[in-house]
């Protein structure tokens, strides 16, 4: 592709060489080593690395043309100067893949909680309905069929126009993150439908307040196309501000909640047999739902608004969540042999474990344990509400490790101390090694409790631990296997 096909939407500092048009540009790279000859290389200067730096490498490797923002004068190939590298990537990814966005429909799902759960749902309603259907989220990416596992939430806009081009579904469910609203990453990209979920204290690390936190996510609500709508959940006192927001800006919205007002009323929510009970113009809906939880139930009411609005058929949305199977690392449920009840969730914030710990409750479970850790280099303003919560809810709580990141692990094990003697409530224990800890709980239940292992779902450990294993699902069948085994033995 000629350079001045890339360069249509691209904001320029300094002007263009009309020599330097007619370069073709086999391929784009954000990273240096994945340069070859003829690629044009965007500088990024990031928050540990900048790519500035790795100019000269990217040259050597036979980048024809470099976009960047530092005035950069006397280099051996051409320089693009631009305000904002991340927004450039953005731009020329979606240029260089014919802009991908276009050929499909696009759905965007943001929020704190629920993104992953609603857009596997969605995907499942949509598949049931004959329309084939990708997912780009925080468990894995599947583009055409074809499962990868994913480092973020979010890919760069760089994977992200690669994997849209990529894909022939005829929909794709994209999670959305605030990170990945700020860095540009969905620069390029305008969504045809755009889901808000709910807001809650996460995140503040970087975004410092609930207010900029907010900005972020709206962002997505400004990449709407023209006849795009939004469904947004109208019981989160954030969703109310976004719709208010949204109705003022003149844009298609569709609001889902309690109120007779909405446009979707949940009229009933019935968590001890699983049913929810919606209403619109169209009439009464009544549906089973597979997973447990209140939580859940709003997922499924978002999932439902969208594959409505996309025109599916209410009967055909029904059936497939009806025989949703699930999401791995989401409230998953194994059985143990003495009759108790073990779950993996995800949740790493206060109202993800509220309501994996309240739905223990509404379920019946005769006591509740909650397994759970902080995660290091994030945001420590949320650690006092989880601990507090868990405190409150949970019969019995073992702090232990989630990723340490970059933090030793003695100033870990440290905070853990000082935050449960001030909000701990003597209800629990501090056991480091995570392994160890899911042993502990599955060793001292009995029948009737409910063990709730959070923080880590599908993830894999960052970390080593007595035990081999390397997910909490691999600790549950670890320990099961030899709690047999010692059975056997003594008999």
């Amino acid at each position: 592709m000629r350079l001045r096909q890339l360069l249509n939407e691209l904001k320029t500092i300094n002007p263009i060489d009309s020599n330097m048009v007619d370069i073709n540009i086999k391929g784009i790279a954000d990273n240096s080593q994945d340069v070859r000859e003829g690629y044009l290389f965007v500088a990024i200067s990031g928050y540990r690395i900048d790519g500035h730096d790795f100019i000269e490498d990217a040259v050597e490797r036979g980048a024809s043309v470099i976009i960047g923002e530092k005035d950069l004068p006397g280099l051996p190939v051409p320089y693009i100067q631009v305000d904002n590298s991340r927004k450039a990537l953005g731009a020329v990814a979606s240029s260089f893949y014919h802009k991908p966005a276009r050929t499909k429909t696009i759905v965007g799902i943001t929020g704190t909680n629920g993104k992953t759960t609603t857009s596997f749902l969605m995907k499942h309603i949509l598949e049931n309905s004959g329309v084939t259907c990708s997912v780009i989220g925080t468990v894995q990416n599947i583009i055409n069929g074809k499962v990868m596992n994913t480092p973020n939430t979010t890919p760069s806009s760089l994977v992200l126009q690669e994997l849209l081009a990529e894909s022939e579904d005829q929909v794709v469910i994209l999670e959305v993150s605030s990170h990945a609203l700020t860095q540009y990453r969905v620069e390029g990209v305008e969504f045809d439908y755009a889901l808000f979920t709910n807001l809650h204290h996460e995140h503040l690390d970087y975004h410092q307040s609930m207010e900029e936190y907010f900005g972020a996510k709206c962002i997505l609500f400004q990449k709407l196309k023209p006849n795009g709508k939004a469904v947004v959940n109208a019981d989160d006192e954030w969703g109310e501000k976004l719709i208010a927001r949204l109705i003022s800006e003149k844009k298609d919205c569709l609001s889902v909640g309690q109120s007779v007002q909405t446009d979707i009323q949940l009229t009933e929510m019935n968590s001890k047999n699983s049913t929810l009970t919606l209403t619109d113009n169209k009439g009464t809906t009544q549906i089973y739902i597979p997973m447990a939880g209140l939580h859940n139930m709003y997922n499924t009411a978002m999932a439902y608004s969208a594959a409505s609005s996309m025109g599916g058929n209410k009967e055909k949305i029904v059936s497939a969540i009806c025989d949703f199977p699930g999401v791995n690392g989401r409230f998953e449920m194994y059985k143990q042999s003495n009759r108790a009840q073990v779950v993996i969730d995800y949740a790493h914030t206060a109202d993800a474990i509220y309501h994996c710990l309240n739905t223990a409750r509404e379920s019946g479970a005769e006591r509740v344990i909650h397994v759970f850790g902080f995660r290091g280099n994030r945001d420590k303003s949320k650690r006092q509400d989880m601990l507090s919560i868990s405190a409150d809810i949970s019969d019995k709580y073992i702090l232990t490790m989630d990723d340490l990141n970059s933090v030793p692990r003695g100033e870990m094990i440290s905070e853990m101390e000082i935050l449960q003697k001030k909000y701990g409530n003597n209800k629990g224990s501090i056991v480091p090694d995570r392994t160890r800890a899911i042993k502990t709980a599955l060793e001292e239940s009995r029948p009737g409790d409910w063990i709730i292992i959070t923080g880590k779902g599908h993830e894999q450990y960052q970390q080593s631990y007595e035990l081999p294993t390397s997910t909490d699902k691999e600790t549950i069948e670890c320990v099961r296997k030899e709690f047999t085994r010692e059975t056997v033995l003594d008999q």
